[in-house]
C-alpha cells in the first residue's frame, strides 16, 4: 500500500501521535527503567510550533519526525515509526525529509541524540552517515550525540 507524502501534523493528528510514540517506544521501558523522554514529550507544543511531521499509511499515523533549527544547525528531536509500519523505509524517508529541510534553509549539519541503551539507534545513525561526537546524562537520560554534514 503506498504511503502518503510527509506532511505537517495538525491538532487532529495528536492521538494517532501519541500511539505512534507509544507503540514504538515501550519496549525501552524496561531497559531504561523509565519511559523514554520521546513518550513524554509535549506532541501538542511541538505541532502549534510547527516542529512536528507525519506520514500515514492505511489512514494511520505510520511515524512522526520533530525537528527545529538551533543555533547554526537543525536538531532532530525525535523520530518514530509504529512497529506495525517498520521494515518499510518510513524512518529512513522522516530523516532524509530532515536533512533536506535542513539543506532548504542553508543549514549544513544535522545533530540529533539517543538514549545509550537503544543500542539499535547506535548502530543505525552511524549506517545513516551520522557520527558520534559526545556523550552526557542529562535528566537522568544516558545521550549519546550524533552529528552528520550535509
Amino acid at each position: 500500500m503506498p504511503m502518503t507524502e510527509i506532511r505537517s501534523a495538525v491538532r487532529s493528528d495528536l492521538s494517532g501521535i501519541k500511539s505512534c510514540a507509544l507503540a514504538a517506544y515501550s519496549l525501552y521501558i524496561e531497559r531504561i527503567g523509565r519511559e523514554p523522554a520521546p513518550m513524554i514529550a509535549d506532541f501538542a507544543a511541538s505541532i502549534e510550533a510547527g516542529h512536528l511531521f507525519v506520514i500515514e499509511q492505511s489512514e494511520k499515523i505510520a511515524g512522526f519526525v520533530v525537528f527545529y533549527v538551533q543555533h547554526d544547525h537543525v536538531h532532530l528531536e525525535n523520530v518514530a515509526v509504529n512497529p506495525e509500519f517498520q521494515q518499510r523505509g518510513i524512518g529512513s524517508r522522516l530523516i532524509e525529509f530532515v536533512e533536506q529541510q535542513a539543506k532548504t534553509a542553508g543549514l549544513s549539519r544535522v545533530e540529533l541524540y539517543t538514549n545509550a541503551k537503544m543500542t539499535e539507534n547506535l548502530a543505525l545513525y552511524p549506517r545513516l552517515g551520522y557520527q558520534p561526537f559526545d556523550r552526557r546524562v542529562e535528566d537522568g537520560f544516558d545521550r549519546v550525540y550524533f552529528k552528520k554534514s550535509l
